[in-house]
């Protein structure tokens, strides 16, 4: 099954839309005497109610996968799935004014990823399949590889050793992902586990802009699986992805 020109654009538009609802959250709340926890709650709140409307309203027979509703397993047996995290890096989203956060909306057939958009809010970007990224040439200097601003994965600096790489650091796995497509950083590995809903809307932005997804063994990403737990991921930029690989794999 392919998406149909409605679906990407279907995902770009919620995801934008989420992200006009989560900013004005943010002002409105960040102003007031309230905890980091409440804001985040309150965010994810918001983007899920925002979320699960418009699919609704406009793909009522599709399955749904959230970070943020009970898993429904009737959509093992669904031909299209929605999987979003209606708002990934709470804890940036609750540190105004950072920007590394975001709206991940991406839309799955057969285990792979048709229609995606991650939407990166508070820099008013949309990065979506509907019109699909331009990836800039290489930057021509060291390999950046792009790690959490808490922890590095022990896959990204395995890479970052064997490569002689840069360090860049970033909050949320879609912002991170992005780094990659807008041509910021060339390299995103995570080891240590995610779920589904972490990489799947990024995984699908980042294949149409021409960009290497996998997990660490090469192998395939594969969504809508029973147990949604997605322990690692390499996005890059084709011309390393071999590279990549070679060490992962000797790794493993």
């Amino acid at each position: 099954m392919i998406a149909t020109p409605e679906d990407h654009q279907l995902a770009a538009d919620i995801a934008v839309k989420t992200g006009e609802t989560l900013m004005q959250i943010r002002r409105e709340l960040a102003a007031e005497d309230i905890s980091h926890l409440e804001l985040k709650d309150a965010g994810d709140a918001a983007a899920q109610t925002v979320i699960a409307t418009e699919l609704g309203a406009h793909r009522p027979d599709d399955a749904v996968l959230s970070e943020e509703a009970a898993d429904d397993r009737l959509r093992l047996d669904a031909d299209r799935i929605w999987i979003v995290d209606p708002l990934d890096g709470t804890r940036e989203f609750a540190e105004p004014p950072r920007v590394d956060w975001a709206v991940h909306i991406a839309l799955v057939s057969k285990g792979v990823p048709i229609a995606g958009a991650v939407a990166l809010p508070a820099e008013e970007i949309i990065l979506s399949t509907a019109n699909a990224p331009v990836l800039p040439d290489p930057s021509g200097s060291k390999p950046r590889v792009i790690v959490s601003r808490t922890r590095r994965p022990p896959a990204a600096v395995m890479l970052a050793e064997k490569l002689d790489a840069e360090y860049m650091e970033m909050g949320s796995a879609g912002a991170k992902a992005m780094a990659v497509v807008r041509g910021n950083a060339d390299i995103y590995a995570h080891s240590g586990g995610q779920y589904e809903w972490d990489n799947c809307a990024p995984v699908a932005v980042a294949l149409a802009a021409g960009l290497h997804c996998s997990r660490l063994d090469g192998s395939p990403m594969a969504y809508n699986n029973a147990d949604p737990y997605l322990p690692d991921l390499l996005i890059c930029r084709q011309e390393w992805a071999d590279r990549c690989l070679e060490i992962l794999r000797g790794a493993l």
